[in-house]
């Protein structure tokens, strides 16, 4: 079989661009993420010299480094950590999202925008990529800090609130009873649909690891863990919520068992290397121009930005 040739250049674009922005970012002590970023806008078509002739192929990609990095995440983490901090989480989150859709109001205001579009600017803004703060949290090692695991609360329950935004933005200027009905029933449909998974998932994923550890069988051990993190990211972006938090869940029940180390140092290299790609793939999609004639706006949004998370 005879492989499409400009997919393996694109690929060999990507992974130049991750080692020399990385290289950048060490250099100049600046995270990683920068750096991956800095180095997709170089191979980006919008941008001059060698880029990536298919941009929608390495999307897909990136969510697999999503997924991974998410899974991974959970199974480094414990249930006992996120409980510690629940109800800072469980209230720091939707009253962030309020602050920050108020600040929206306010500025949207000042530059005579309607309070619908100041309210979805707010909305838009307030709700942080786990993502992006996990691999932060995990460059500065203050993922397992207590700030760190506030942080990563506070995120996981904003990606609950966006299932609400989501139904909610369309029907802002009323805001009618069959939408309201339509939030309950998204919840009521991830509720349905994950409960019991992650309940037979605890039940039966035990007994399953420890047949696979008994084949010692390194690869098979991978592709177990492989297919329980993207069979729990894909069962939740069912439902209609985010692979990432998917993920992150079933990386919680992996962390309960005997073999939680073990499946983490077999993710680690190739999560890694799809999250490398994860951030070139964003620099990729950025256009400079864009930027450059909404100079003002992107001012607007960035401050919003800081000083929502800040407050």
């Amino acid at each position: 079989m005879i492989s499409e040739p400009g997919l393996f250049r694109d690929l060999a674009y990507v992974f130049m661009a991750a080692v020399l922005g990385g290289a950048l970012a060490r250099y100049a002590r600046q995270p990683l993420i920068l750096g991956y970023v800095l180095g997709g806008l170089l191979i980006s078509p919008l941008t001059p010299g060698p880029s990536v002739a298919d941009i929608h192929t390495f999307e897909r990609f990136a969510d697999v480094g999503v997924v991974l990095l998410m899974f991974s995440l959970g199974i480094e983490f414990s249930l006992k950590d996120l409980v510690g901090v629940k109800w800072i989480a469980i209230i720091g989150g939707p009253l962030g999202i309020l602050m920050t859709i108020g600040l929206g109001l306010v500025v949207g205001a000042q530059l005579g925008w309607s309070p619908i579009r100041g309210a979805v600017v707010g909305m838009v803004v307030s709700v942080a990529s786990t993502m992006v703060l996990a691999r932060l949290l995990m460059d500065r090692g203050e993922l397992h800090s207590r700030h760190g695991r506030i942080l990563i609360g506070i995120s996981l329950v904003e990606d609950l609130v966006v299932v609400v935004l989501i139904v909610l933005i369309p029907a802002l200027g009323v805001l009618q009873g069959d939408r309201i009905l339509a939030v309950a029933k998204a919840l009521a449909t991830a509720a349905v649909i994950l409960i019991p998974f992650f309940y037979l998932t605890r039940r039966i994923l035990p007994p399953i690891l420890a047949r696979v550890a008994r084949t010692r069988s390194d690869e098979l051990f991978l592709l177990v863990t492989l297919a329980v993190g993207l069979g729990a990211a894909a069962l939740t972006q069912a439902a209609g919520l985010s692979l990432a938090l998917g993920a992150f869940l079933a990386g919680l029940l992996i962390n309960e068992s005997d073999y939680a180390h073990e499946m983490l140092a077999r993710l680690l290299s190739l999560r890694d290397a799809f999250v490398a790609l994860f951030f070139v793939t964003v620099g990729v999609l950025i256009d400079p121009r864009v930027i450059a004639t909404n100079l003002g706006l992107l001012a607007v949004l960035v401050g919003i930005i800081v000083i929502g998370n800040w407050a």
